[in-house]
């Protein structure tokens, strides 16, 4: 499970600190279900909650249990599936199946100091491993075998090296998908607030600038310039590290040009394979917004092949 997609309960659940809560995480999924395992749905004593473990078919009964829970229940599994007579009283009308733990945010539960632990490794590029019990509804850190796993990776994160019309769309794209872009580019006269709006801007060489982020599984690096000499050092980059997702827009021609020069510079063919190029996934992608279009479904089609 990816942090982005529990961000929200993290933040939400340091910010209730001190508050009686209760975490309820999808464990078990079948069929179409609406959530992934790992979901979170974080629920405050005064009953506020944040996050969604079924797209709201049964978050009824899960503050149900989790109003339990706080009281005093112990942790406990709830299964969910079609309902019969009324599929939206209490069920999954979508026709999937899941199972949901229900614990208490709580030493004896899900302790509140992972929700620190969680956010601190994202914040340093660090993917964190918790594991539960499902019967006895403890959670701890580590990998621990037989229990339920659940990995939390950082925040991902879309470097766009070239401060270009189609980095505008593919930036906007990127937050709108939750994937955080920084468009780096020395050119000052690309580079701008106006052009960029809410966007972090980073104006250091690519090479310089990317080793900084430290890219890793949940990195994307695109390159957009169409100047080899922005290009090709921000490729060097990418590919030294264990970037998610490495991409050079270009044809066929100066890909293959591109490849070429990588390779005289000691890249092994399976390090240039890493490349998707030309960039993005081929649906006939015409002007900026289609090719940003077709870039940001690459991107993801490439981190969802990693997870």
């Amino acid at each position: 499970m990816r942090l982005n997609d529990n961000d929200a309960v993290i933040r939400k659940a340091i910010e209730w600190r001190g508050a009686p809560m209760a975490l309820a995480t999808v464990v078990a999924t079948w069929g179409s279900a609406p959530r992934p395992r790992g979901s979170h749905m974080i629920i405050h004593a005064d009953g506020r909650f944040e996050g969604s473990i079924s797209g709201g078919c049964v978050e009824s009964d899960i503050l149900q249990r989790a109003e339990e829970v706080i009281a005093g229940r112990p942790g406990h599994l709830a299964c969910y599936g079609v309902a019969d007579g009324d599929a939206w009283a209490v069920g999954l009308p979508c026709g999937g199946e899941i199972r949901v733990l229900v614990q208490p945010v709580a030493e004896q539960g899900f302790p509140p100091s992972l929700f620190d632990r969680i956010l601190q490794a994202s914040e340093a590029g660090q993917p964190v491993v918790l594991s539960t019990g499902l019967e006895s509804a403890l959670t701890r850190e580590g990998a621990i075998e037989g229990q339920f796993q659940n990995r939390y990776d950082p925040p991902r994160r879309l470097l766009i090296v070239g401060a270009v019309q189609i980095a505008q769309s593919l930036s906007a794209l990127a937050q709108a998908i939750g994937v955080t872009p920084v468009v780096i580019d020395p050119r000052g006269r690309f580079l701008t607030e106006e052009r960029f709006p809410g966007v972090a801007l980073d104006d250091r060489w690519p090479d310089e600038a990317i080793a900084a982020y430290r890219p890793g599984a949940s990195t994307a690096v695109v390159t957009l310039s169409h100047d080899i000499k922005i290009d090709d050092p921000a490729l060097v980059a990418a590919l030294r590290a264990p970037t998610g997702y490495v991409a050079a827009l270009g044809s066929r021609k100066s890909h293959a040009a591109r490849l070429e020069r990588l390779g005289a510079m000691g890249f092994a063919a399976s390090d240039l394979a890493r490349i998707d190029g030309p960039a993005g996934l081929d649906i006939g992608a015409v002007g900026p917004a289609e090719i940003a279009l077709s870039i940001a479904a690459g991107m993801i089609a490439g981190f969802n092949a990693r997870s």
